[in-house]
């Protein structure tokens, strides 16, 4: 019967170990370095097992059942918490129970024997002869093998030690040795050795293959740069070109290139310059990158446009609700083009407050057309080189952003946003709205010039449109440049359209809700609209709308609801207490306030003068933030009031004894423009004179010394937010009656307008004097 042992047992981590070999590990310095030393002052055995997992307190199913009983030489302290312990394996034996004693492992080992196997001499010499040879070629693949040792194992005395040199020496896998020292036969370790030892050929062999096409490669790369480097002087001396790769590569693209014959012979021109750079050189990087610029510009490549205006109407029509004026002259535009087969092309700049969807129309006009889209951002631009490109001297240089966006969209031919045009600034480093002139202006967009590009690009197949919120700001000779459109403010109807019809959708698909699944009533809409946002566009509306859908969705994953219904008394459940009344002005007859109406880059809105007089010294006291138009206007107005003073028995002497105080609220916002001259007179003849002025009685226009009123502009969105205050009376210049021609009866139908020529009118109307009705 095989001899059963009780002994310590170590588990090496993807490691195993045959007999004879000597292998050291580290332990941490815990009760199993005290049962170690204990067993070495006994008798020194320990059983050695491999674990091919990781965990810290192994079980036995985590443990190979075959290991080796190894006895300890030595036990070496290592710096930190470990100690470093030497052991030599002696027998194979198997693991029957394991359990832990002391906080270490121990089982019961018990010894196995080989398996005797009678092999005749003949045999014995064969197999040694054939390990013999197979080891012979691994020595010879695997050069770093010691000789020395490679001799021991190849004059070995026995079968048995030949193998035991090769187990040692050879570093097979871990797994392989585990097979090996898990079978008792010497035959069949015998064989495994020698297929083990065939593996280590081959993978040897692989290694040397792979380190030999190293070396070629490296070697030749080192060769072909020494004959580079003397055909580059043969060729110099020669004054030939030399032959390169990449040039000749550069050469095809050129061949394939549909450009201008000026422009092939420029590129041309500089891939032959190309190739004679040195290689390492700082310049062909800066050739490499011209060159590669001039051959991905779409020159002559244009995409086609749409021939079919029903069509284009059609796309107009399903993308914006209203905007007609926009939508026809498009119209209009592709007409002339199918008719014509071509023509300059218009720069059309669309103007309007923010929120209104100029961005929106231009792409929509691009889809319409055929037309490929592009967007260049001006805002905060300040350099002209952004516009016309960097020198190709300057480090970093690049294109302007109009060559850029060509470049970019891969047509020479698409519809080009430049928007916000009215924030291009300009310092030092240049004028980009000089640069954009030539750009702009279809008698030279033909031969526009980018400084790095350094040949003339055609800009006469783009179609321009640009974007604006203020005119003001656009310098004279490029706003002479373009065709003005502008997209006023929308009513409480159109934005009831675009909300069901275009933002709406848009929230439900953006929140990941399928149609049906929230529905807002057209009454809730319209709450939304007069009580939650002011504004001239629809940027407002859709954030709420987007607030509903978010509400929405947590009160179908909440609370299990298939649709959300929002009403009009739901609206305050979803968005809060309304913002804003439906009339905030004062609509009561008062001296001394008036209501003027104003233009502002975000729609229309209502300034609410205020005039009070006290004795002084005849000062003029103007607050509220007032611009130097309008403080313009409140002196021409005294000086109006002076002058008509006998008519509402003021006394001369009045003026120099009392001052006259102009407030408009809201301090904090600045305020100018040429609109309420009219309305600061009036307050201030109603406050001098007493007479109180009517308050459902809007109005606005500009004042001359000699009384007569000066037509003004915003008036859709002026009389849009006098319709919101309450304000149904407004008083507007004789001068703009064509203007409110053009205003649709939505916003004019349910205010009464008064068209005025003088001061006298304007009183008349305003000012609710003794008997009056």
């Amino acid at each position: 019967m095989d001899e059963l042992k009780r002994l310590p047992v170590v588990s090496l981590q993807k490691n195993a170990v045959l007999p004879p070999m000597t292998v050291h590990f580290d332990i941490k310095k815990t009760g199993q370095t005290e049962t170690l030393a204990k067993a070495l002052t006994q008798d020194g055995l320990v059983f050695l097992t491999m674990q091919e997992n990781e965990k810290p307190d192994p079980l036995i199913e985590d443990l190979s059942k075959t290991g080796v009983i190894a006895r300890i030489r030595s036990i070496s302290p290592m710096p930190g918490d470990s100690v470093r312990i030497i052991a030599q394996a002696q027998q194979r034996a198997a693991l029957l129970s394991l359990d832990y004693e002391d906080g270490m492992m121990r089982g019961e080992v018990q010894v196995l024997e080989d398996v005797q196997v009678h092999l005749s001499p003949v045999e014995k010499i064969a197999m040694m002869r054939g390990l013999r040879d197979l080891f012979s070629v691994y020595a010879q693949e695997n050069r770093q093998f010691s000789r020395d040792l490679a001799k021991d194992i190849l004059n070995a005395g026995s079968l048995e030690k030949q193998m035991e040199l090769v187990i040692l020496h050879v570093p097979f896998s871990y797994k392989d040795k585990q097979r090996i020292l898990e079978t008792g036969s010497v035959s069949e370790r015998y064989e495994m050795i020698c297929v083990a030892l065939t593996e280590e050929v081959g993978v040897a062999r692989v290694r040397s293959e792979i380190g030999r096409k190293v070396r070629e490669r490296v070697d030749k790369n080192q060769r072909e740069y020494l004959l580079r480097e003397q055909m580059k002087v043969i060729m110099e001396e020669l004054g030939d070109e030399l032959p390169q790769t990449e040039a000749q590569r550069y050469l095809d693209s050129l061949e394939k290139l549909d450009a201008p014959e000026k422009i092939k012979e420029r590129i041309g021109r500089e891939i032959r310059r190309f190739k004679g750079l040195a290689g390492n050189s700082a310049e062909m990087s800066v050739a490499r990158n011209y060159i590669e610029t001039l051959l991905e510009m779409p020159w002559n490549k244009v995409t086609p446009e749409g021939t079919d205006l029903r069509v284009a109407a059609k796309v107009l029509d399903e993308d914006h609700y209203g905007l007609e004026k926009v939508k026809e002259r498009m119209l209009e535009f592709m007409a002339v083009r199918m008719l014509a087969g071509g023509g300059d092309s218009p720069i059309i700049c669309l103007v309007g407050p923010p929120g209104t969807g100029k961005t929106s129309v231009a792409r929509s006009v691009a889809r319409a057309l055929g037309k490929t889209y592009v967007r260049i951002s001006l805002g905060g631009v300040r350099d002209e080189a952004e516009i016309r490109g960097h020198r190709r001297t300057y480090i970093g240089a690049m294109p302007g952003r109009i060559a850029q966006a060509l470049r970019q969209c891969g047509t020479s031919n698409p519809l080009m946003l430049l928007d916000e045009i009215d924030k291009v600034g300009n310092d030092y480093k240049g004028d980009p709205a000089s640069a954009l002139l030539e750009a702009l202006d279809s008698e030279q967009n033909r031969h526009f010039q980018d400084h790095y590009l350094e040949v003339e690009l055609d800009l006469s197949r783009v179609l321009f449109l640009t974007t604006a919120n203020d005119l003001s700001t656009i310098p004279r000779p490029l706003l002479d440049r373009m065709e003005i459109i502008e997209i006023t403010s929308y009513t409480d109807n159109e934005k009831l359209h675009i909300a069901r019809e275009h933002l709406l959708p848009k929230q439900l698909a953006h929140n990941g809700l399928r149609p049906g699944q929230v529905h807002v009533t057209d009454g809730a809409l319209r709450e939304i609209i007069s009580g939650y946002t002011r504004e001239a566009g629809v940027r407002s509306l859709e954030r709420k709308l987007g607030e509903i859908c978010r509400k929405a969705v947590r009160k179908i994953l909440e609370d299990g609801e298939e649709t959300v219904r929002v009403n009009k008394a739901q609206t305050e459940q979803f968005l809060g207490k309304r913002k804003y009344r439906d009339s905030d002005e004062q609509t009561e007859d008062a001296v001394g306030i008036c209501h003027g109406l104003a233009w502002t880059q975000a729609g229309g809105t209502t300034l609410q003068i205020e005039v009070n007089t006290a004795p002084g010294k005849g000062e003029l006291l103007l607050t509220g933030q007032l611009g130097d138009v309008m403080k313009e206007s409140a002196r021409a107005g005294i000086s109006y009031i002076r002058m008509v003073a006998g008519e509402y028995k003021i006394p001369d002497t009045w003026f120099a004894e009392h001052d006259i105080h102009i407030h408009i609220p809201e301090g904090a916002v600045p305020k100018d423009g040429p609109s309420a001259g009219i309305t600061m007179a009036s307050a201030m003849l109603s406050a001098i004179s007493g007479l109180p002025v009517r308050g459902n009685v809007a109005m606005t226009g500009e004042i001359t010394l000699r009384g007569r009123v000066l037509p003004v502009g915003g008036l859709k969105e002026k009389l849009l937010a006098a319709g919101k205050a309450g304000l149904m009376h407004v008083l507007l210049p004789s001068g703009n009656r064509a203007d409110i021609a053009e205003i649709s009866q939505e916003i004019t139908g349910p205010l009464k307008i008064t068209y005025v020529k003088t001061m006298d009118e304007v009183l008349a109307q305003a000012l609710a004097r003794p008997g009056s009705v």
